[in-house]
C-alpha cells in the first residue's frame, strides 16, 4: 500500500459535509478513505465516476399540465413504483434528513 503523505484541502458546505460524514460513519468509512476511493475511481474511469450533465428535459410543472397530461404523468410514476424504479422520499432526502 502506498504511503499517504499528500494533503487535500477543500471548502465544502457545512450541511453537505455533516450529512455525508454521518452516512460514511454509519458505513464505517472514514472521510479520508472515501475521498481516496473517489480519487481512485476518477483514475479508473479517466474522469468522474458519474455523469455530469444538464437534464435533457425539465421536470413537469403540474400547474401547466392538462388533466390528461397529469393523469399520464401519474400513471408513469405508478408504473415506476410497481417496477421498483422508485425510492421512498426518506431515502431520496437522506436517512438523516431532519424536517
Amino acid at each position: 500500500m502506498a504511503t499517504k503523505s499528500a494533503n487535500l484541502y477543500a471548502r465544502i458546505e457545512p450541511d453537505v459535509k455533516e450529512q455525508a460524514e454521518s452516512i460514511l460513519s454509519a458505513l464505517g468509512i472514514p472521510a479520508s478513505n472515501a475521498i481516496n476511493m473517489f480519487y481512485k475511481q476518477i483514475i479508473l474511469n479517466r474522469g468522474l465516476p458519474f455523469e455530469v450533465k444538464l437534464p435533457t428535459a425539465k421536470p413537469a410543472d403540474v400547474a401547466e399540465l392538462s388533466e390528461i397530461e397529469l393523469d399520464a404523468e401519474l400513471e408513469k410514476g405508478y408504473a415506476d413504483m410497481l417496477e421498483g424504479r422508485a425510492k421512498p422520499a426518506r431515502q431520496v432526502r437522506g436517512e438523516y434528513y431532519r424536517a
